[in-house]
């Protein structure tokens, strides 16, 4: 037997399932096609996380615009982090050409093109169906580690938002949450000690600080109403395709604690509103993360704690979440070790550094007898990875050397008349245009402060008044002024405030220098 004839078998037998699965491309060897050995991945096993590594340029986005087709196609909605403002192509056909034909000859698996159901998501002032957050959504813990407070100052949120349970102020968006924290640090701060305990002046400067950096990077926008309900990203349309949610976010790529605050909030939100699936055969959800490093670079310890938590815990609901980065490094190791199926694409050597980077990526992958994956890792071409992914029994399949297929929908950017139309059709964008801005905690505590300085006025008014200087004080004051004593004691005290201008009659006479 050949070893092309052996490597067919063991893929064969590798990635052979018995129920419903993903095709993600055919089975390399020596860089050429090997026919009959496709690799797939068992749709059941899409809620164990996944990572698409790779170079700049070697097909990452590509790779993530394909699995989401196949998952629409399977009727699993998707929802996929637009950073680079490339995926809208999605929402339309492609016309094909040659080379796709001839990709999926060797591939083996027919293609055509085809539109799919989209959706276009905003959390910015840019058009789309708008997703907000309310604060009290948040809760004090997890809006504390998003603020990277200390465990004094986050003591004092717990206060607020007590406060406002107790007091029935709802907390819906920043200025809500500000003025609240105004008022314990200043008019109410007795009724908080009394009934809460003691608040530090400097802790809730310290928070307001804190508010003013999210603040700075758009989060005025993204918190209010109306609340994005989570549900909202199930919906299958009349065909049974899953719909394919896109986030728009090539304007904030400049703005990681945004991204990071809304990914948390999102998983969370989720995590907390979706029932457990267990072993359901199929993800309720499959979530792709572009451009991951945004989320990890300026992540604090307590945010990355809690998104390794939710990334440990979420699959129990039938989530997927897919990290799309350059460099598999780019992810912490403790969700990297959750990441089951790994696309990895091509890394560069220019440097000592780079390369020692692909000795330690290598490492991740699978012991393989088939492939030298240090030199294979950078002689990958555009639109071929290596690809280990979970059999139905949960163990890693054999690593393969993959050609991929072709995404069935365009793979350019579409016009901004062909935006327009796709944001025209949804169903869902009418309900989250209209931003609420009803009475909340900002214009209540506005109200009670308001009532009580007129209060104070009133009261003020039904005083006494002072008694006044009368004519005879006057006068006893214009003598004191006028006599000898007083102009010498006026003299003096003049002197001595302007300092250089209170020199001697004798020495004024030739000049201030004395010329």
């Amino acid at each position: 037997m050949s070893q092309q004839d052996k490597f067919r078998e063991e893929i064969q037998r590798g990635y052979t399932f018995k129920n419903d699965y993903v095709l993600l491309g055919g089975a390399m060897l020596d860089g050429e096609s090997v026919s009959d050995a496709q690799i797939k991945a068992p749709l059941k096993t899409f809620n164990r996380h996944g990572l698409i590594a790779g170079a700049t340029g070697t097909g990452k986005t590509k790779t993530l615009q394909n699995i989401a087709e196949r998952l629409s196609e399977k009727g699993v909605p998707v929802l996929l982090m637009d950073v680079k403002g490339d995926l809208s192509g999605l929402s339309q056909a492609s016309d094909g050409h040659p080379k796709i034909d001839e990709r999926h000859t060797r591939i083996g698996s027919p293609w055509k093109g085809q539109a799919y159901p989209c959706e276009m998501l905003t959390i910015s002032d840019q058009e789309g169906t708008r997703m907000r957050a309310t604060i009290s959504e948040f809760g004090p813990v997890l809006l504390s580690k998003i603020l990277e407070l200390n465990d004094v100052q986050s003591g004092i949120v717990s206060i607020i938002f007590k406060y406002c349970d107790d007091k029935k102020l709802p907390l819906l968006d920043i200025k809500d949450f500000r003025k609240v924290l105004q008022y314990i640090g200043k008019d109410g701060k007795a009724e908080i000690e009394e009934n809460y305990g003691r608040v530090s002046p400097s802790s809730v400067g310290a928070i307001m600080r804190a508010l003013i950096t999210i603040e700075e990077q758009g989060a005025d926008v993204f918190f209010g109403e109306t609340s994005f309900d989570v549900d909202d990203l199930l919906r299958v349309d009349d065909n049974g395709m899953g719909y394919i949610n896109i986030l728009r976010l090539d304007d904030i790529q400049s703005k990681p604690k945004l991204f990071s605050t809304f990914m948390l909030c999102l998983l969370a939100e989720i995590y907390s509103s979706f029932p457990e699936q267990g072993d359901s055969g199929r993800p309720e959800l499959v979530i792709f993360i572009d451009e991951a490093h945004l989320i990890f670079d300026e992540a604090s310890k307590a945010l990355l704690g809690q998104i390794e938590t939710i990334v440990k815990l979420i699959r129990s609901k039938g989530v997927g979440l897919f990290f799309v980065t350059q460099n598999p490094t780019d992810v912490p190791e403790d969700v990297l070790a959750q990441l089951g199926m790994k696309v990895q694409h091509a890394l560069r050597a220019f440097t000592a550094k780079d390369r020692k980077a692909i000795k330690l990526t290598s490492e991740n992958y699978p012991i393989s007898e088939n492939y030298d994956v240090d030199e294979l890792l950078t002689t990958l071409g555009i639109g071929e990875a290596i690809i280990t992914v979970l059999n139905e029994k949960g163990i890693p399949t054999l690593l393969a050397h993959t050609l991929l297929t072709a995404p069935s929908s365009s793979m350019d950017v579409i016009s901004d008349k062909e935006k327009e139309a796709v944001m025209a059709a949804s169903s869902i964008k009418k309900k989250y245009d209209e931003e609420l801005d009803r009475d909340s905690a900002y214009e209540m505590l506005n109200k009670k402060l308001d009532a009580a300085e007129e209060k104070s006025k009133k009261e003020e008014a039904k005083k006494p008044k002072k008694r006044t200087s009368t004519r005879r004080e006057k006068s006893t004051i214009e003598k004191v002024v006028n006599s000898t004593a007083g102009r010498t004691v006026i003299r003096e005290v003049t002197r001595g405030i302007l300092g250089v201008l209170g020199l001697s009659s004798s020495r004024s006479k030739k000049g201030l220098f004395g010329f």
